[in-house]
């Protein structure tokens, strides 16, 4: 009885005692926490989560994505690619490829001379999303030279004609032509083919359209659905030359596309820019142009045959087109240059001169004054034109707004048998001509456009 007294007694002391000791809060810190400074980059307490029943697994790697392949290496296999026209056969086609295997050294300079461009064209044509065999057109019209020219007064790559030049924003006067502006042309070609394509909705008769004009081609269509006959290409009755147009660039397409098929070699055109451009707002000449640059007159004048003057005349701002690798360098000698960029000025011929007179007055010879003046053969200095004279001083120099020569007519007079039986077009009707298989020389494309 005592023991459990004295038993019960000890157990209510012990729980009096624990009810005196505070409880601990949740939260509240213990001895350890108290000597460890909280950080403020780091909450005090972490939140607790219930720990996970198995180990947490990293997330699931996404499937590889295969890298894009690499850019072609050069600009004939980024032209094979883009290749959408469909494909013509016939012995056209078979006269034009046999042509260009027997002409290896032709193909070889049309190439060379392209090498310079193709990137540039093929950038243009992509970028409008246009069929690649686009871009082998020049080699049709010009063989790819800008500097070439036409019986029927068609000039540089593209080949326009005075009037479709100027319809499409080619500028031209006495110091410049946007016909053989490269990048100007280009632009302007492309603008006009889109706009045949629209017209016609298919290509071959774009480029008949581009060849022949716009407004023959629409009526030939005209001529063939008023007697029920099919107007595409093929059924049209088209002069000789369009004929072969279309042929003629499926020749070259098939070249391009397996050159060891026919016995011919391409050479390799990089596929990135050959040149660049820089904007000049100073007269300057020609040959001293080249010379800051440290390239060839030749090679400066291939590259700006837009500029068909000695004198480049900055009309508020021109384009210099370099090579890219002599950009930099151009651009610091100018800057070091510290004489007259200009040596040459426009002058009236008056009616009492004399050339003879007119070269001495300047320091030249006539045979100085003839070639800086590109008058050759038995052409004369005559009165009321305007001719370049050597320049000396530190005055401006006069530079004139002048408009473009006039253009010669070439007018077919009839001879022969076509004197009698008459002609149409410029063309004899007194038989109907062979179908053409020669192509033009290199600088000469005839093409006409409307």
């Amino acid at each position: 009885m005592h023991l459990r007294t004295a038993a019960g007694g000890l157990l209510a002391l012990l729980a009096a005692a624990c009810a005196q000791v505070p409880a601990t809060e949740p939260g509240a810190l213990s001895s350890s926490d108290t000597a460890r400074p909280a950080s403020r980059e780091t909450p005090l307490l972490a939140p607790q989560q219930d720990a996970p029943a198995t180990a947490p697994q990293p997330p699931a790697t996404p499937p590889a994505v295969a890298a894009p392949p690499p850019p072609p290496a050069n600009v004939w296999e980024r032209i094979r690619a883009g290749f959408r026209l469909p494909n013509i056969n016939g012995p056209l086609v078979r006269d034009w490829e046999q042509w260009y295997v027997t002409r290896p050294d032709y193909v070889a300079r049309m190439v060379e001379r392209g090498s310079r461009f193709l990137y540039h064209v093929v950038e243009e044509v992509e970028r409008r999303k246009m069929p690649t065999e686009i871009a082998l057109l020049p080699m049709i019209e010009s063989a790819y030279n800008p500097l070439a020219y036409s019986r029927s007064h068609a000039s540089g790559m593209w080949q326009f004609i005075p009037s479709t030049g100027k319809l499409y924003g080619l500028r031209q006067n006495f110091w410049y032509d946007g016909r053989r502006d490269v990048l100007a042309a280009t632009n302007a070609a492309l603008d006009y083919l889109e706009k045949l394509h629209g017209m016609f909705g298919s290509w071959d008769l774009a480029l008949a359209a581009y060849n022949w004009g716009e407004g023959a081609v629409s009526r030939a269509i005209a001529r063939n659905q008023a007697r029920r006959l099919p107007a595409d290409y093929e059924s049209l009755t088209l002069p000789n030359e369009t004929r072969n147009y279309v042929p003629k660039l499926q020749a070259v397409k098939n070249i391009v596309a397996d050159p060891a098929q026919f016995g011919l070699q391409l050479a390799e055109v990089p596929n990135e820019p050959y040149f660049a451009s820089v904007t000049t707002y100073r007269h300057i000449d020609v040959n001293l142009a080249a010379s800051l640059a440290e390239i060839s007159v030749e090679e400066f004048r291939f590259l700006n045959p837009a500029h068909n003057k000695p004198v480049i005349k900055a009309d508020g701002s021109e384009n210099i087109v370099l090579p890219r690798h002599k950009l930099e360098t151009f651009q610091k000698n100018v800057e070091a240059h510290d004489k007259p960029l200009v040596s040459w000025q426009a002058y009236t011929v008056k009616r009492n001169d004399q050339p003879q007179k007119i070269a001495a007055r300047y320091g030249i010879t006539l045979a100085q004054l003839k070639e800086v003046n590109g008058i050759t053969g038995r052409r004369k200095i005559a009165p009321g034109q305007t001719i370049l004279v050597p320049h000396k001083g530190t005055v401006e120099p006069h530079l004139p707004d002048l408009p473009a020569p006039k253009v010669a007519s070439t007018r077919y007079k009839p001879r022969g048998k076509c004197a009698q039986a008459g002609h149409k077009g410029g063309k004899c009707i007194a038989q109907r001509p062979a179908v053409k298989k020669k192509a033009p020389a290199d600088a000469r494309q005839p093409a006409k456009r409307v």
